[in-house]
């Protein structure tokens, strides 16, 4: 085998390499209640734009008392094309967020859509 076949064959061992470990890395909403939707009010204490999923947690106020909610969110990329930023919301912003909540009841849930405090709203918002 010359040098070049073995370059050839070296990078196609470790692209068959890298494939099963980003296929395994991405995880499914199953975690989630996608048939439900419920309405969070609440204060932003984080919004991370970040891959492969956005982040944000509020404080909202669910029955009567205060929560931390963490709030997984589609990639960056996805909500560019839906009119986000990385600037969209900021920490102490007071939002409306449509979420499918956890099926374990914990406090979190899954990104369906937002009211800004500006009256405008992304995602789905019903």
């Amino acid at each position: 085998m010359n040098n070049a076949m073995k370059q050839i064959f070296a990078a196609l061992s470790l692209t068959a390499l890298a494939v099963p470990a980003a296929v395994f890395a991405h995880h499914s909403y199953s975690m989630f209640d996608m048939q439900r939707t419920i309405v969070l009010e609440g204060t932003v204490v984080q919004f991370r734009w970040s891959n492969p999923h956005a982040f944000i947690r509020v404080n909202a106020q669910v029955g009567g008392k205060a929560e931390e909610w963490s709030i997984e969110m589609t990639s960056p990329n996805n909500l560019a094309l839906e009119g986000w930023t990385r600037r969209t919301v900021q920490q102490g912003d007071k939002v409306k967020l449509h979420v499918h909540p956890l099926r374990s009841g914990a406090q979190g849930g899954a990104y369906a859509g937002i009211e800004l405090p500006n009256g405008s709203s992304l995602g789905t918002v019903e």
